[in-house]
């Protein structure tokens, strides 16, 4: 039984029913979940939640479907690390990585607005899902449909990491790739859209798709024990994972789970496409949109669907916006194999850098509890590491020859 009354838009507050609609018809604002918190107060706990499977649907009150999940039932509970290692290098004391580079089955937080929407679409009775997609949101649609059984159509940008492309192909979907941006492939997948039934995950289905995002700032809260932290750093693209993770603090601290929210939100974004944290740096939430030229192809978005919010979600927490260069954003991702042992693919670079930034203007303090979200793996994009590293020295089957390349000094 879920716990869903209908639509709402985020602007004139004008009530919808359960369909797949996303933007307002009146004043043309986006919709989104409205939930009877009244009776979610009186069903869900601590101890509820802890009974619950360990995966993102043990907060399946707070998600938007009407009956059991459909499909990624072992989607999300991703680690929660204690980067003692980078907090030293950083100078930070209380360092934390929420990885969602191993989460299931695609190794991204996708995996969980996915599983919401295609649960969805299905209550909502389409047999075709679709979207259009930078890489990360590719792969799960076309994991999570073949799972569900569902026909998929996909359409990404030209110029896409190999790796994305191969692990979306390979679930056997309809791959389509078109000259140009992700806005370019956004537009045309409105209007596709609008000319068949079909379910696309952040379209039609886009208020539904974006809750599943919250489980990422549930399990955040939960994992720290039942707190919310002072800063979070988060990776933007379209804006939505910004908004939705501080959405599930504030809703935690309504439902009595947490004692409130002191946490400041902070946004990070690549040089090559800034447009959310350009707004926040000049002090205006308006999103002039830009041509992305970075190797961050998983959160270049240009002109975000949800920028407006992402920079309102920093203003009203206290938080602030930073960007990273290209050279910066390799050094991120060095720097969090080389301390942590994590792998991330370049949206996570962009974080790592940007909280780097952020220590060394003083807006995080080193005393600050800090959650650096690692959202992709960084096996999909090691086009950005491949010329990082030489060819490893190559020898004779035994010791002698090892040890010659050893009193080199040719190890690390």
């Amino acid at each position: 039984m879920g716990y869903v009354k209908g639509l709402r838009c985020k602007e004139c507050n004008k009530e919808y029913d359960k369909l797949p609609l996303h933007v307002c018809e009146y004043c043309f604002g986006p919709l989104e979940v409205d939930y009877d918190y009244d009776t979610i107060k009186t069903k869900i706990s601590r101890e509820s939640i802890q009974a619950g499977p360990a995966s993102m649907w043990r907060y399946e009150a707070l998600m938007p479907i009407d009956g059991e999940p459909k499909v990624g039932h072992h989607v999300g509970f991703t680690p929660l690390v204690r980067a003692k290692n980078l907090g030293k290098v950083l100078g930070i004391k209380e360092l934390y990585v929420k990885n969602d580079s191993v989460n299931h089955p695609t190794f991204s937080f996708k995996d969980r607005v996915v599983s919401v929407a295609i649960s969805k679409a299905i209550e909502f009775g389409y047999d075709t899902v679709c979207c259009p997609s930078t890489g990360n949101l590719a792969n799960s649609v076309a994991s999570q449909a073949a799972a569900a059984g569902l026909k998929s159509f996909i359409f990404i940008p030209s110029g896409l990491e190999a790796g994305k492309i191969l692990g979306t192909n390979v679930y056997g979907t309809n791959l389509i790739s078109v000259k140009g941006s992700y806005d370019d492939v956004n537009r045309l997948a409105s209007e596709i859209g609008a000319q068949h039934n079909w379910a696309f995950v952040n379209i039609n289905i886009r208020p539904y798709y974006g809750d599943g995002s919250k489980s990422y700032g549930y399990e955040i809260a939960e994992q720290l024990g039942w707190k919310a932290p002072d800063a979070v750093v988060v990776p933007v693209a379209g804006s939505s994972l910004i908004t939705k993770i501080y959405r599930a603090f504030k809703e935690f601290d309504m439902l009595g789970l947490i004692d409130g929210v002191p946490s400041k939100i902070f946004a990070a974004q690549a040089t090559g496409c800034a447009p959310v944290t350009t707004a926040i740096k000049n002090g205006t939430d308006v999103i002039k949109p830009v041509k992305p030229n970075t190797i961050a192809k998983s959160i270049a978005i240009g002109n975000p669907a949800d920028g407006y919010y992402g920079v309102k979600t920093a203003k009203e927490s206290g938080g602030y916006g930073e960007d990273v260069t290209d050279e910066e954003v390799v050094k991120g991702m060095k720097l969090l194999a080389e301390t942590e042992g994590i792998f991330t693919e370049t949206a996570g670079g962009v974080t790592v850098g940007v909280t780097k930034k952020l220590i060394e203007q003083g807006r995080i303090k080193p005393d600050d509890l800090t959650v650096i979200c690692i959202t992709g793996n960084g096996l999909k994009t090691q086009e950005a590491l491949i010329n990082e590293y030489p060819a490893p020295p190559e020898i004779e089957p035994n010791i002698e020859s090892f040890e010659e390349i050893f009193s080199n000094s040719m190890m690390v």
